[in-house]
């Protein structure tokens, strides 16, 4: 029994060995997770997929401003309101939301029903609103009547709005800048916004000072400067090999 079990022993460990040594035809490939390699179909799919025009358009344009040298004049709608102030901004706007269509059907039936029984026309004062509109705001700032502007800053093709800072400081008019044009377009009942004016403090006068302090020392008197272009992956990569390749030869001289 002894002999039986060191012979199954020996042949157990001869048949582990002939498993653990490597065929000279069938070596063992390190894994390429490249495309057309070791790369499985469900993953092809996943982060091969051919992008509609419109998202490669935005990540090129993305990258162009990253890699470029943005301009002064594009380079002011990088800066944009900080967190806090801007959350104080929208909800101070929410108190000058213009009416709604129900809200204005209502407001002309009660004065048609009030002209009907009384016999002359309800005068109710005008409303104090928020003025949207490109060309509105525009007229608003060369009249002097607006007292603070709010402008988008990814608003495309941002030429659209590109004069109004300038004309803002020449009027000496507060303005600001915030991030998204939906988020205006909102207050407005609106898709989208490329800018807003407030023309009465009437409502929320403590925020809109506060506000208006803001915009003209971060904005008003600020001298924003071009930006120069980041470097991309490969060009750090790039960079790092020939440092690389400059310190060994430094080495070699030394040595």
């Amino acid at each position: 029994m002894v002999k039986k079990g060191k012979k199954a022993n020996i042949f157990a460990e001869s048949k582990i060995k002939k498993m653990n040594e490597k065929h000279p035809l069938c070596q063992p490939q390190k894994r390429n997770f490249r495309l057309g390699n070791h790369v499985k179909p469900s993953i092809i799919k996943a982060r091969f997929i051919k992008w509609p025009r419109y998202v490669r358009l935005q990540r090129q344009k993305r990258i162009l401003f990253r890699r470029l040298k943005v301009p002064s004049g594009i380079a002011q709608f990088l800066n944009t309101l900080d967190k806090a102030n801007t959350n104080t901004l929208f909800k101070a706007l929410a108190k000058y939301a213009p009416e709604t269509r129900k809200e204005k059907l209502d407001r002309i039936k009660a004065k048609a029903e009030a002209k009907a029984t009384k016999g002359k026309e309800f005068e109710s004062a005008k409303p104090i609103t928020v003025k949207f509109g490109l060309n509105h705001v525009t007229h608003l700032i060369e009249q002097k009547k607006a007292k603070l502007v709010i402008i988008a800053s990814d608003v495309d093709p941002i030429e659209n709005v590109l004069f109004l800072p300038t004309l803002c400081k020449t009027m000496d008019i507060p303005y600001v800048i915030v991030k998204n044009k939906s988020r205006l377009g909102a207050i407005v009942h609106k898709k989208t916004a490329t800018c807003l004016a407030v023309t009465d403090f009437a409502k929320a006068s403590n925020e809109f000072s506060n506000l208006v302090r803001v915009a003209r020392e971060s904005f008003n008197s600020a001298n924003i400067r071009y930006r120069n272009p980041e470097k991309g992956i490969k060009q750090s990569h790039r960079e790092h090999k020939l440092q690389k390749l400059l310190n060994i030869e430094e080495a070699k001289k030394q040595a």
